[in-house]
C-alpha cells in the first residue's frame, strides 16, 4: 500500500479491487472487526477507512447486511412516460415500470400521514397554512440499493374523496388512482435543481455528505384545481431525467432512431436533445 495514514492505504486498497471487479455491485464487504483484523489495524481505523469509500458513494452501510458495494450503473427515467397514451394498463407505478425495464429489481418503503401545510407547501398546492394536507412519503430502492427519495403532498379533500389518504403503497400508482377516480391530471409543471445533500438527505439516502442529488418538483393540476405535489430526491451521478415532447408519430420517430437506451456516459438528455459533457 502506499504511504498515509493507514485509513487511507486501507481505503485506497478496498477502492482498488472494487475498480478491479473483485467486489461487486451488492456484494458485502468484510465488516469492520473482519477488516480490523485482516489488516492487523484497530476498529477505529478499520471504520475510518470504510467511511472514505461511503463519502465516495462506493459502498453504502445497510443495518442488517453490513457495507455494500453500490451499483455505479446509471438508471434513465422518461419522467413523461406515466401520462403517455400507450402506457401499459398493469397494477405497478412508474417507478416498478423503470426499474424492470432496465434490468433492476425494485422495492419500496411507505408511510403516509396527516399533516399541516408548511407555507411551501402550502404555496405548491394553492391551499391557505396550515390547512391539513396528506402526506405519501416512498423510499426507492434498486436491488436493495436506496436510490431515490419521494415525498408527495395532497389537498386533504382530494385524498380522502380518491382513497389516496390510505395508510398503505397505492400498487398502480396515485395518478392512476387520481384518474380512476375522475381527477385525471392535465398539466404539469417541472423544476429541476441539482445540489448538494443536505445531512437529512445524506442519511436517508445513505450518500456522503454533500453528495449532489437532482431535486425534483412535480405539481400535478386538472383543468380545475392542483392535484398533487411531488419531491423526488436522487443522486445526480447515477440518474439521468429524459423528457419526451411533442405528438406520437415523432416521439415514435426518436424511439426508433435511438432504438435502445442512451449510452452510460457523460451525457444527460432533457426534452429532445442530448446535452454532452455533463458531469
Amino acid at each position: 500500500m502506499a504511504d498515509g495514514p493507514r485509513y487511507q492505504r486501507i481505503a485506497d486498497l478496498l477502492r482498488e479491487e472494487i475498480r478491479a471487479g473483485k467486489w461487486k455491485p451488492g456484494d458485502r464487504l468484510p465488516s469492520h472487526n473482519e477488516l480490523a483484523d485482516q489488516m492487523q489495524v484497530s476498529i477505529t481505523t478499520a471504520r475510518n477507512a470504510i467511511q472514505l469509500l461511503v463519502a465516495e458513494n462506493l459502498v453504502y452501510t445497510a443495518t442488517s447486511r453490513g457495507t455494500i458495494v453500490r451499483s455505479q450503473e446509471v438508471l434513465e427515467s422518461v419522467v413523461t412516460n406515466h401520462i403517455r397514451p400507450d402506457r401499459p394498463k398493469v397494477a405497478a407505478d412508474i417507478f416498478v415500470e423503470i426499474a424492470r425495464s432496465a434490468g433492476r429489481e425494485p422495492s419500496k418503503q411507505f408511510s403516509a400521514r396527516m399533516e399541516p401545510a408548511t407555507p411551501e407547501v402550502a404555496h405548491w398546492l394553492g391551499v391557505d397554512r396550515d390547512d391539513w394536507v396528506v402526506s405519501r412519503t416512498i423510499m426507492q430502492y434498486l436491488d436493495n440499493e436506496p436510490w431515490s427519495w419521494e415525498v408527495s403532498f395532497y389537498p386533504r379533500d382530494l385524498a380522502e374523496a380518491t382513497g389516496i389518504d390510505c395508510p398503505h403503497d397505492i400498487p398502480e400508482g396515485t395518478t392512476r388512482r387520481l384518474a380512476a377516480r375522475g381527477f385525471a391530471e392535465t398539466a404539469h409543471r417541472d423544476t429541476i435543481v441539482a445540489r448538494p445533500a443536505t445531512a437529512e438527505e445524506a442519511a436517508v439516502l445513505g450518500i456522503g455528505p454533500s453528495t449532489f442529488l437532482l431535486d425534483h418538483l412535480r405539481i400535478g393540476a386538472t383543468h380545475d384545481r392542483i392535484t398533487r405535489v411531488t419531491r423526488h430526491r436522487s443522486t445526480a451521478a447515477r440518474n439521468r431525467l429524459a423528457y419526451e415532447l411533442g405528438d406520437a408519430a415523432g416521439t415514435d420517430v426518436i424511439r426508433r432512431t435511438l432504438g435502445t437506451p442512451l449510452p452510460q456516459g457523460n451525457s444527460h438528455s432533457f426534452g429532445n436533445f442530448l446535452l454532452p459533457g455533463s458531469p
